[in-house]
């Protein structure tokens, strides 16, 4: 979480103060905490977030509270016709997104079109509500007797966010849970939050009523009053394991329905059949992409065999070579680099520490990627930057092998055959995704039945689903019963019912104890 940003002085130029959005207007805030927002390009501080009190997140749900009987009475095809209309917008206004992503978060621009391209297919799953609420219908369960199923929503829910898809991460969300009646509060990351107040001006504009979603920046104050807040029924986190451990377990301590999605470290086996070029090709994009801040970013790489590593080092060291780093804006000197900064001065300093730790558990560290060339120059002064690194003969032993890094930092593994490959990927704590690159279809398929993860990719780096599928991982990437989006939000957000119902005439056969069969 944040620590409380340094009050700007008279000298201090001009920073943006950020607000939150409840019942449908910016709102000022009444703490006195603040966090910094950084450009991590520059390392320069742009703006400030308001960290909420509890009282504020009260304020929040209790208008999405005084919204939700409204809301969740309107029939699903009005709500669909406002996400059609948010869709609108968000479409005609997506490089303003992705513009923001960049500055803030510190991904190139093609890359943060790219997030911002993938939440839109959310959008456009959820304006499909009307059929995806469609119950279940049986007559004559019994003599005169039907029975059928709906699915209504649950009241007010809440969303906690990460740093590294700070819009693609909430639209895996709230567009589901609000078009099927439910009101929402967003708690998006403090690292990162203008694009959280960006989203709820459209939502404003495409005429969603007031109340229905509010967006309260904070810290860890404020994720403790969500999970602990009687009014919230769900809550959806993406982040940590161990935050995703800790919001499980708080919030349904209280009684609420959580999914929780955590960490990960992704592998993908190479085998000695794969085709090299497409492998190198897929592994430079999968682990420094967005530098490495993604839950779905290829962490380890396991060779089958000693030539198939050596072919497979010797491609990926050129590859890396001719990454740019740098800024990453549209209109950056030099044209758009490859890889932008990472998010803040600590985040950087925790990746470098791992470089260091990898070489002293023993690791080859072939590429070092600390003190890179920015925008073709040497230098060190300014931003968060650090460049791709690779390491060889990690062990699974080793702590760079067992702890998700989340930065662009790649271990290469050696295994002898295909059972050892794939038995490190069942044995690690983390299950999130998992690739495979082979020209061999009975090793893909025993592959993709076999592996301990929650999405395959065959021949796909990052298999991350679209919006009509889920995402979530296995053992300790995902707490709780239901991945995120697509057909699983539905359910995540709804609750069952079902009715039956018999409209006889003239009964008269008077109290009957016994369980009825209903034959």
């Amino acid at each position: 979480m944040s620590a409380t940003a340094t009050p700007p002085t008279a000298t201090t130029p001009a920073i943006t103060e950020l607000h939150h959005w409840i019942n449908g207007v910016p709102t000022a805030r009444t703490s006195t905490r603040f966090a910094d927002v950084y450009h991590p390009a520059t390392g320069t501080i742009q703006s400030r977030v308001p960290l909420a009190t509890a009282a504020e997140v009260d304020a929040a749900v209790a208008v999405a509270t005084a919204a939700f009987p409204d809301w969740s009475a309107q029939p699903p095809l009005r709500r669909a016709r406002v996400l059609f209309r948010f869709r609108e917008i968000y479409e005609r206004r997506l490089d303003e997104v992705a513009a923001l992503i960049n500055r803030e978060h510190g991904k190139v621009f093609s890359d943060a079109r790219g997030e911002a391209t993938r939440g839109l297919e959310n959008i456009e799953f959820a304006t499909g509500i009307p059929h995806l609420l469609k119950g279940e219908l049986t007559e004559q369960v019994g003599a005169g007797v039907d029975s059928y199923s709906m699915r209504q929503p649950l009241g007010v829910v809440a969303g906690i966010t990460p740093f590294n898809f700070p819009a693609m991460v909430p639209l895996w969300m709230f567009p589901i849970a609000i078009a099927c009646g439910n009101t929402f509060v967003l708690k998006p990351s403090e690292r990162d939050p203008s694009s959280a107040n960006l989203l709820a001006e459209m939502l404003k504009e495409a005429g969603l009523p007031d109340g229905v979603f509010n967006v309260v920046h904070g810290d860890k104050v404020a994720v403790d009053a969500i999970l602990n807040h009687p009014g919230i029924q769900a809550v959806s986190f993406v982040g940590s394991t161990p935050i995703a451990e800790y919001v499980y377990r708080t919030a349904t301590a209280t009684g609420k329905r959580v999914q929780a999605l955590g960490g990960a470290k992704n592998h993908m086996i190479v085998m000695p059949d794969a085709d090299l070029d497409q492998a190198a090709d897929a592994l430079v994009g999968a682990a420094y992409g967005s530098a490495g801040e993604r839950c779905m970013a290829i962490s380890v790489a396991v060779t089958v065999g000693a030539h198939t590593a050596d072919a497979l080092l010797s491609k990926l060291t050129s590859r890396i070579a001719n990454l740019r780093v740098g800024d990453g804006a549209q209109d950056a000197p030099n044209g758009e680099s490859d890889l932008g900064p990472l998010i803040t001065k600590s985040h950087l300093e925790k990746v470098t520490s791992y470089i260091a730790l990898g070489e002293e558990e023993g690791a080859d560290l072939v590429v070092d990627g600390r003190n890179p060339t920015i925008n073709g120059e040497r230098t060190t002064d300014n931003g968060f930057f650090l460049s791709a690194t690779l390491f060889d003969h990690v062990k699974p032993t080793m702590r760079i092998y067992k702890e998700e890094i989340f930065g662009p930092v790649l271990g290469i593994v050696r295994a002898n055959n295909f059972e050892t490959a794939l038995q490190l990927i069942n044995d690690h704590e983390y299950g999130n995704g998992t690739s495979i690159f082979t020209r061999d279809g009975d090793t893909a398929r025993d592959f993709a039945h076999r592996v301990q993860a929650g999405m395959v990719g065959i021949n796909v780096p990052i298999p991350v689903p679209m919006a009509f599928h889920s995402f979530g991982g296995w053992k300790r990437s995902l707490f709780g019963d239901h991945a995120i989006y697509g057909p699983e939000g539905v359910r995540f957000y709804t609750r069952l019912k079902t009715i039956t119902a018999r409209w006889p005439t003239g009964i008269r056969s008077g109290v009957d104890t016994t369980m009825p069969t209903l034959g």
